[in-house]
């Protein structure tokens, strides 16, 4: 093999020749963009978004996507990935394996920090801005996204501009009650998306389903006892847990909720 390269390495005669099977890991690929399915076959994108360094990333990355194409094969025509950083520093260094493909037009790199001013970009484009901005600047950015919303786009188009400041928000200032923060975005979070749809008559399973995966994301893995007792929750006791959740940071905060309001519905009832 080495004689038929133009450039064989200096120490060919060294290398071991070996048949190997290579063991086929679990990928979680961060985002999948399937094309229509009127166009097929399509172009498949893939999406990752990296704001910790891993000097692995791109070995990983690579892996998953052509794994999943080789898969799927014949479903596409083409892939293409968007790989987001907040800057150049959180990349991995060594790219050398990787240059031509990282190089095409196949692979774009976004690198936040460098896609402008914050109000100068397009509402989505601005929002991801507030994932890397300074904490200091974030609650003056975020009200200022928040109106230009509101008075640039429709009703479903603005709530979801609305959905993700406070998700950011929420996220970067973990250590804020709920109405630290309303009082901070100047909104009340019971307009958002989440109580919207605990209040809407008929979404109570919906409702429910929502409340765990938040209070999973707050407080950790819920054990059977409390997820059994959430279960049993009624519609108007799952509208309170998802505004006290806000203020949880610990499973102790939910299970001291879950106890005090039995107590309070028991009572209740005995009135």
């Amino acid at each position: 093999m080495f004689e038929l390269l133009t450039n064989p390495p200096e120490n060919a005669s060294d290398y071991r020749f070996d048949s190997v099977a290579v063991k086929e890991p679990r990928f979680e690929i961060d985002g999948v963009f399937l094309p229509p399915e009127n166009e097929s076959p399509g172009v498949v994108y893939f999406c990752e978004v990296q704001f910790q360094k891993d000097e692995k990333l791109y070995e990983r990355v690579f892996a998953e996507l052509f794994l999943y194409f080789y898969r799927n094969r014949n479903r596409f025509s083409n892939w293409k990935v968007v790989i987001i950083y907040p800057n150049r520093n959180t990349e991995q260094n060594d790219t050398i394996p990787y240059d031509t493909l990282l190089n095409s037009e196949q692979v774009n790199r976004i690198y936040l920090d460098e896609l402008g001013n914050i109000r100068d970009l397009p509402l989505e484009i601005a929002v991801m801005l507030l994932t890397i901005i300074d904490e200091e600047q974030t609650p003056q950015e975020a009200r200022y996204l928040l109106q230009k919303s509101r008075q640039e786009r429709t009703e479903p188009s603005t709530q979801a501009i609305i959905e993700l400041v406070i998700t950011i928000v929420m996220y970067k200032f973990e250590q804020l009650s709920q109405k630290e923060v309303e009082e901070m975005l100047g909104i009340t979070i019971k307009e958002t998306q989440v109580y919207r749809e605990i209040k809407q008559e008929g979404k109570e399973a919906e409702a429910r389903s929502l409340i765990l995966r938040l209070l999973r994301k707050r407080v950790g893995e819920l054990s059977p006892a409390v997820h059994q007792t959430i279960e049993n929750l009624s519609l108007e006791q799952l509208e309170n847990l998802g505004e006290a959740l806000l203020d949880f940071s610990s499973m102790t905060d939910l299970e001291n909720w879950l106890n005090v309001n039995s107590v309070l519905e028991v009572r209740s009832s005995e009135l």
